[in-house]
């Protein structure tokens, strides 16, 4: 994931002028580097205890339920020299879906929804990113689900880096995607007597994750 690869867009007219004068030209549209992410370059391992991945979904057409996948592991490659160079990889272990009640959590794992047993991983594997703002980023990347594969785009912030109490270097992250689960061949449904379907095809993902630097080779 190019997580800090900034979109430039320099309008013709100042190009022009740039090329007859020699000068370098500044898009001051542009969003500009942050001075924060010059140090992140690393291996980082995302950290499951202090990270999740959720969702959202619209049930009844009333209300929404929530939900978390428990069980996910990652990694993050940055590289604050060379943005394009990063990268970024995400396993989720669909078996461990968690909306609060287990009968719920039984039918998503059967093969109306998840079919955990012949599919039991969810996978992202980031393509290319823009950034939007200062601290913004539209992440895109390849999202499986049931062996399907589509392209997705999260819109993520960064939250900082610090050093926690053991030394550890940390990097934050936030973001969210929304996604039509049908896309993905996630179609089960049923008709209200009211009008409408129990479950929304729109699903909103969300990502909060935590991510530990490597310490280097000795």
């Amino acid at each position: 994931m190019a997580l800090f690869n900034r979109k430039r867009n320099t309008t013709a007219p100042a190009a022009a002028a740039a090329a007859a004068t020699g000068t370098a030209v500044v898009d001051a549209a542009a969003p500009q580097a942050n001075p924060a992410l010059a140090g992140l370059t690393g291996e980082y391992t995302i950290d499951p205890a202090h990270s999740s991945i959720g969702f959202t979904v619209r049930h009844a057409m009333v209300t929404n339920v929530r939900g978390s996948f428990i069980e996910h592991e990652g990694a993050l490659r940055l590289d604050g020299a060379d943005p394009a160079r990063s990268s970024a990889t995400i396993d989720v272990r669909i078996a461990s879906v968690d909306t609060g009640i287990k009968d719920r959590d039984a039918h998503l794992l059967g093969e109306d929804f998840f079919d955990a047993e012949r599919f039991p991983l969810m996978t992202f594997r980031s393509t290319g990113i823009e950034q939007t703002d200062d601290e913004s980023f539209r992440v895109t990347g390849d999202l499986t689900i049931k062996d399907v594969t589509r392209s997705v785009s999260i819109d993520l912030d960064f939250n900082g880096a610090a050093t926690d109490v053991y030394g550890a270097e940390r990097v934050g992250f936030e973001g969210s995607a929304t996604i039509l689960r049908s896309d993905w061949g996630l179609t089960w449904n049923a008709a209200l007597e009211t009008g409408g379907v129990m479950v929304s095809d729109k699903v909103k993902l969300t990502f909060d994750i935590s991510a530990v630097k490597a310490a280097p080779a000795a």
